[in-house]
């Protein structure tokens, strides 16, 4: 990859790695779950909706309106919500790390759906090492948040998280090409807005008791959290395999671990740094394998 690409992809990995430590913060400023979801999608709904005014709105046809409802339900809803219910349950460096299972899910995902990306021995040893860390996760019980932790109810909604955003970034790469990221974006941010706001009036109302530094907190994510990397992602998924784009996977669990240490005080502890060892190492597998492969094929 070359240095613009490897930019995006940081920035990118921030900006979704920093959004779990402001959820946890969020949580504790009275926001709830569905609040915090729900606002941070109308807030970047409604600046991707600014822009597309700014450029010409028009509507999107059916092909891209197809990709953006799919883009919606598992990239965005399914995520999104059991992702923020996950950072109740375990810290953002614990939640995070799931974020590194992303790859491989792709990689699994794009060896069915797109004719260029097939797994490999590597990708499969890798596989297995990364499920291994999540293994040693729940074997030792460990949840960042010591005894008021749960992580084995935050590491299942936050492995089903992960098989939705694999699926959605082998089908976003299929269509690539035929859809402005832009449009994309605002499609899937609009349709979840439209589901979320109700859900959250459903479950938790108004939010009354939500603070000025929370709402702080759901600005920030709104922007730097969803709006610019669901953007960039869109962006990069025009021009770089699936499975590469899929690597910012690498960057968001290191974000999320420094960061809930740092700034939240979170524990980083002994299961924590096995699960986390070994599922990075079966990143760095999968990606040698990947890079391997490209290497290998004809120009």
């Amino acid at each position: 990859m070359n240095r613009s690409t490897w930019a995006v992809l940081v920035v990118a990995a921030v900006g979704w790695g920093t959004g779990g430590i402001a959820v946890r913060a969020a949580l504790g400023e009275g926001a709830g779950p569905w609040t915090i979801v729900a606002l941070r999608v109308v807030i970047a709904a409604l600046l991707v909706i600014a822009l597309l005014a700014m450029k010409g709105l028009r509507l999107p046809d059916r092909p891209t309106l197809k990709v953006g409802i799919v883009m919606a339900v598992t990239n965005l809803l399914i995520p999104y919500v059991l992702f923020t219910f996950a950072y109740e349950q375990a810290s953002a460096g614990f939640v995070g790390l799931f974020a590194a299972l992303i790859p491989l899910s792709t990689a699994v995902y794009a060896n069915f759906m797109l004719d260029n990306e097939r797994l490999t021995r590597g990708k499969l040893a890798g596989l297995f090492i990364g499920f291994s860390g999540v293994a040693a996760l729940l074997i030792s019980g460990d949840s960042g948040l010591g005894d008021d932790g749960r992580p084995l109810i935050a590491a299942v909604l936050a492995l089903i998280s992960v098989v939705a955003i694999g699926y959605a970034g082998a089908y976003a790469k299929r269509y690539a090409g035929r859809y402005d990221p832009i449009e994309i974006t605002g499609i899937q941010f609009s349709l979840s807005a439209v589901v979320l706001i109700p859900a959250m009036l459903f479950f938790e109302g108004i939010p009354h008791s939500l603070t000025a530094p929370g709402w702080a907190l759901i600005l920030y994510m709104a922007v730097a959290s969803t709006f610019l990397p669901f953007y960039l992602y869109y962006r990069l998924l025009q021009s770089t395999p699936a499975t590469t784009v899929a690597l910012i996977g690498y960057l968001v669990p290191l974000v999320s671990l420094i960061g809930g240490v740092v700034l939240l005080g979170e524990h980083i502890e002994t299961g924590i740094v096995i699960g986390g060892a070994l599922i990075l190492t079966g990143m760095v597998i999968t990606d040698r394998a990947g890079r391997t492969r490209a290497l290998a094929l004809p120009d």
